[in-house]
């Protein structure tokens, strides 16, 4: 079995929406601190003992999330058919991550959204 590395770096962003169908409090406007821990895996290191710099990780995460960050969700247009659920952002932000990291020694591993301090999403592909 080769080796793999997985690398996990924490962010954060606040956002609201509301869910469209729901049938309680979540169908009004309201918002969360959300937490987002973003996974890397690859088996390779390069010359000076890194998958990736955690910095460059973060860069790329920071560029999708700031387009979510203290917007409301709902007028996102990923979100335009799809409810802004904690499991479509996950999918949402692994997937815009993946298409901005992904190369051939590395790849997004899974990414967790955390809509408060006991209730989270784990998304991978």
């Amino acid at each position: 079995m080769a080796q793999q590395f997985v690398l996990k770096t924490l962010l954060d962003f606040a956002s609201a929406h509301s869910l469209r169908g729901y049938p309680g409090d979540c169908a009004k406007l309201h918002g969360h601190n959300w937490k987002i821990e973003v996974e890397v895996i690859g088996e390779t290191l390069n010359e000076i003992g890194m998958l990736i710099d955690f910095k460059d990780i973060k860069r790329h995460a920071k560029a999708v999330i700031e387009e979510l960050d203290h917007s409301f969700l709902n007028d996102h247009p990923y979100f335009s058919d799809r409810n802004p659920t904690a499991e479509n952002i996950a999918q949402y932000i692994f997937r815009a991550l993946q298409s901005r990291i992904t190369s051939d020694n590395l790849k997004m591993h899974r990414l967790t959204v955390w809509e408060n301090d006991r209730n989270c999403v784990i998304y991978s592909e």
